[in-house]
Parts: structure tokens; C-alpha cells; sequence
């Protein structure tokens, strides 16, 4: 495939956008039309992202050049990354377009809805293939626009009010951020065309001399990704977008969100020439992991729930790239964004499932030190098959981290065929069902690893003892979270897990405190509610 066939990858985003042309009055009249057209624009997208991406194994990376002046302009950059993300945003959105023609059958701005939702999607997949910097801010804001639009698509409930206020916020400040960096990129490599931007950061790495400049570029492009990414403090409005139709949610969870995370991988190589600006990555996203993580446990919505799982999966994945596993990252984004979409997607009739497959329980109560025992035997098994993998703590300390937590989600159904009937049968499954998970993760991620190599820098070993104590904090702590959420059913009554229980169910007030400072600078206005008409006849037999 050459770079002049490349340009036909570009007709997927441009038909998607001439879908959304039309007014919306007029795309209001003919929504399933809109609708029908939206999903041909995006399945020929995928067809033709998937008959890139054979290419690429044929011929390598390709690149357009940019068509400009120094690197301003426009142009395509088709790598592994580029390939993976492209084909899984245009497959999402063949799954959510098809999804919300029904769900949406009947509303009077079904049509509107489409309509922005093919823009944002055509400008997610722009975003993905840019070749340049300017291209790629370019395709950043329209996709903060056309999300924007869905989050209203309500604008009468005040929930969604409060949450588009406090993106478009969170997304202003990102797009500051992230243009102040363009114009220190430009200045310092004198191009922003992504060929001359790797080839220059290269060169930097292999002098070894980093400006002062690069830390101050890394420093900007990584708040602009934790912003995106709504990372721990500014993570609320992300819970607070359910008042949006559901394929909304299902897009913005499984693509829109991962636009912060493409913007770390995509500029890794200039990024990962600042190793404070990884540190940042790794506390933030190792803080984010963490409170995520905990606060979903409390949740009784089961939408909300989701929402903090992806803040919780988006922090894991900046903890992977502040750690050097880029493609662990990648991978962590490939799989939390199919998932998520089906969850979101399925959440209707999720009460339906748990029902179904409800069975009582027949043995004993947890303990913990059988479950200390069973986190112990997890992370040992961990160990070993990493090790066999070469991803040990200090080799590949964030493919480690996040295996290591994947197995704790495994020590609870080890627990649970012990503190039932023992069956030396079901223990021996179990314990192999854990070999065999933890043999296909440190698997996937080696092949990863192989895969991504000319997209993404090599997976880098621990960079000294600040990022040791942070990795094994963010594992012990995700063990103890592993025994109090078994310990945690059995202590209903007392009141310091009460407590402790709605302290967590609210966040621990961070996003109350963000609301109050909105509201306050940005106040909204009472929603508007009709007064039924009222007669001035005498009523019949009322008392003066």
C-alpha cells in the first residue's frame, strides 16, 4: 500500500462528516435515512481500516508526508498504532450507530443525534490518522465539540447541564495545554510532522541531551491527557454523563475517553524523553487506579458503576505508560474499550443476567487469613509466570503491576472453592484456571510487545527506587482492597464500616466540591416547568 492509496483511509472520517452536514431540522425529518447512512459510512470505514491494516503487515509503516509549509498541514501517518486504534473506533461505532437507531426509535431529534454522533466519530478517526500536530489539535477540539452536542442532547435535565459545563472546562484547560505544547515543539524541532518529530526525539535519546524544553513539552501533553482522561481530582463529570442517551455513554467509554491515552502513545517517544513527566503519569494514574477502583465497589447504579470502572481502567493504563509499557497500555485500551461497550450496551437487562445465574451459596463464611493465604498463593503464581515471561517488577514493571492485579480478581473465586464444600477437584481447577489466565495476560503481552515495536518505544525497566516503592504500593494496596471487599459483606451492622461504606459511596466528596466550585463561577439556571393553567371560576362548595 502506498502513501497515495493511504489518502483513501481519509474518504471513512469524510463520509461520516457529510452525514453530518445536514441542518439538524432536516435530519430530523428522515432519522432512520440518517441513520442508515451513518452506519454505510462507518462499516465502509471499517472495511476499508481492516483492509489497511493487512496492508501494513505487507508493507510496513506509511506516511504521507505532510502537504504544507515546515510541517504544517495536512497529512496521514498509518503505523501499528494508528491501524489498532482506527479499526477499534470504527468498529465501535458500526456497534453503537446500529445500537441507537432502535434505542432512539421515535424521539423527535433522533436525526440530531445521529447527526453528531457521526461528527464525532469522524473526528475521532481524523484524530487517529493526523500525520501532523496541528492536524491532530485540529481533529482534538472538533471531537471536545461533538461530544459536547451529545452530552446536551438533554439540555431541559440539569445533571447533564452540570457534567457538559464541567468537560467543556476540564477540555478548554487540555486544549491550552496541549497547544502550548505544539507551539514549544515547534520552536525547538522546527516541524510538527510526526516523522520529523521522532527522527529529531531519536537523536535527542541517543545524545542523551534533553532541553529544558522537551521536560516543559512532556509536562503540557501529559495534562492534557489526564484531563481527557478524567484522572483523579477532575474526574466527575465522567460519572455524571448517564443523563445522555446510552450509546453516548457506550462511545464516550469505549473511544472518546482513550483520546487522552492515544495522545500519550501516540507521542511517546518525545514524551518518554522526560522521566518527570512519566513520574506524574505514575502517581496520578496509580492514585486514579485506586480510588476508581474502591469507589465502584460502593455503587448501587449500575451505569455509575461503570463510570468509575473506566476511571479506574484509564488510570491503570497512565500508570502502564508513566511505567515504560507503552504496549501493555495499547493492549489495556483494546480490551477495556471492547468490554466497556458491551457493558454499557447490555446494562438494560444486566439485573435479568444476575438473576438467572444467582444460586445460593452452600459453605462457610470467609476468613482472612485464608483469604491473606489465597492473595499470597495469587501473587507467588504471578511471580513465577512472569518471571517465565520475562516481565518481572524490575524488568517490566508495568506489565507486572497490572498482572499482578488482574490475578487478585482471581483470589476471590480461589476463596470461594475453599470456603465452600472443599472438593480437592474444584481447588485443582481453579488453581489451574489461575495458571492459565496469568500464562495468557504475560502472553498477550508479549506479543504486544512484538507487534507494537516500530510504533512504540521497547517496554522499559525500572527506572530507579521511587518507581519500585510506587509499583509494589499500588499492589499491596489493590491486595488489601482484595480482603476488605471480602470481608466487607459480613460486617454490615458495624458503624465503621457504615461509615466508611458512605464515605466511599460518595467519592469521598470530591466531585460535591467540584460541583459547588462550578455552580459557583458558572451558575445554571432552574430547569424550565410549565404551570398548569388555572381557572378563575368560583369553586363549588368551597369554604371562604
Amino acid at each position: 500500500m502506498s502513501g497515495s492509496l493511504l489518502w483513501l483511509l481519509a474518504l471513512g472520517p469524510l463520509m461520516l462528516a457529510g452525514v453530518g452536514l445536514p441542518p439538524s431540522a432536516l435530519a430530523n425529518r428522515a432519522p432512520r435515512l440518517v441513520n442508515v447512512c451513518a452506519f454505510a459510512a462507518c462499516f465502509s470505514t471499517l472495511g476499508l481500516a481492516a483492509a489497511a491494516a493487512i496492508g501494513l503487515f505487507v508493507v510496513g509503516q506509511i506516511h504521507t508526508g505532510t502537504f504544507g509549509l515546515r510541517g504544517i498541514g495536512l497529512g496521514l501517518y498509518f503505523d501499528a498504532l494508528t491501524a489498532i486504534m482506527f479499526v477499534l473506533v470504527a468498529f465501535v461505532g458500526v456497534i453503537v450507530i446500529r445500537y441507537s437507531r432502535n434505542y432512539l426509535e421515535g424521539d423527535p431529534n433522533q436525526g440530531r443525534f445521529t447527526r453528531w454522533l457521526s461528527l464525532t466519530l469522524a473526528a475521532v478517526l481524523m484524530l487517529i490518522i493526523s500525520g501532523n500536530l496541528l492536524q491532530f489539535a485540529m481533529a482534538w477540539v472538533a471531537t471536545s465539540v461533538g461530544l459536547n452536542k451529545l452530552l446536551l442532547f438533554y439540555p431541559e435535565r440539569p445533571s447533564a447541564v452540570l457534567a457538559a459545563r464541567k468537560k467543556f472546562l476540564a477540555g478548554r484547560l487540555g486544549d491550552v495545554c496541549l497547544i502550548g505544547a505544539i507551539v514549544l515543539l515547534y520552536k525547538t524541532f522546527g516541524s510538527l510532522d510526526y516523522a520529523a518529530l521522532f527522527s529529531r526525539a531519536e537523536a535527542m535519546r541517543a545524545t542523551g541531551v534533553v532541553p529544558g524544553a522537551i521536560h516543559a513539552v512532556a509536562g503540557l501533553l501529559v495534562v492534557t491527557a489526564l484531563l481527557k482522561s478524567a484522572q483523579f481530582p477532575l474526574h466527575g463529570w465522567l460519572t455524571e454523563v448517564m443523563e445522555t442517551p446510552t450509546p453516548v455513554s457506550a462511545l464516550l467509554h469505549a473511544g472518546v475517553i482513550n483520546a487522552g491515552g492515544f495522545l500519550v502513545l501516540r507521542l511517546a517517544g518525545v514524551i518518554s524523553l522526560s522521566t518527570p513527566s512519566l513520574e506524574v503519569l505514575v502517581i496520578v494514574g496509580g492514585i486514579t487506579a485506586l480510588f476508581g477502583s474502591v469507589v465502584m465497589l460502593t455503587q448501587t447504579s449500575i451505569k455509575v458503576s461503570l463510570a468509575y470502572s473506566t476511571i479506574a481502567q484509564m488510570g491503570f493504563m497512565m500508570l502502564q505508560c508513566g511505567l515504560g509499557a507503552f504496549s501493555a497500555a495499547l493492549l489495556h485500551i483494546v480490551a477495556h474499550s471492547l468490554y466497556k461497550a458491551h457493558a454499557f450496551l447490555s446494562s438494560g437487562s444486566v439485573i435479568d443476567l444476575a438473576r438467572a445465574s444467582w444460586s445460593p451459596s452452600p459453605g462457610g463464611e470467609p476468613h482472612p487469613a485464608r483469604m491473606a493465604m489465597i492473595v499470597g498463593l495469587v501473587m507467588a503464581v504471578t511471580l513465577v509466570i512472569g518471571t517465565l515471561f520475562g516481565a518481572t517488577i524490575t524488568a517490566q514493571p508495568g506489565v507486572f503491576a497490572l498482572g499482578a492485579i488482574v490475578m487478585l480478581g482471581l483470589a476471590h473465586l480461589v476463596t470461594q472453592s475453599l470456603d465452600e464444600r472443599f472438593s480437592l477437584y474444584v481447588v485443582g481447577r481453579t488453581v489451574a484456571l489461575a495458571v492459565i489466565v496469568a500464562g495468557a495476560y504475560f502472553g498477550l503481552q508479549l506479543a504486544a510487545e512484538h507487534l507494537l515495536a516500530g510504533a512504540l518505544p521497547p517496554v522499559k525497566a525500572l527506572r530507579g527506587p521511587f518507581d519500585l516503592v510506587i509499583t509494589a504500593l499500588v499492589v499491596l494496596a489493590f491486595a488489601a482492597v482484595t480482603i476488605l471487599q471480602s470481608l466487607l459483606p459480613g460486617k454490615p451492622g458495624e458503624p465503621l464500616w457504615q461509615a466508611l461504606y458512605v464515605h466511599l459511596s460518595n467519592g469521598l466528596y470530591v466531585n460535591t466540591l467540584a460541583n459547588r466550585l462550578v455552580l459557583r463561577f458558572w451558575p445554571s439556571q432552574p430547569p424550565f416547568r410549565p404551570i398548569a393553567a388555572t381557572s378563575t371560576a368560583p369553586v363549588t362548595g368551597a369554604k371562604p
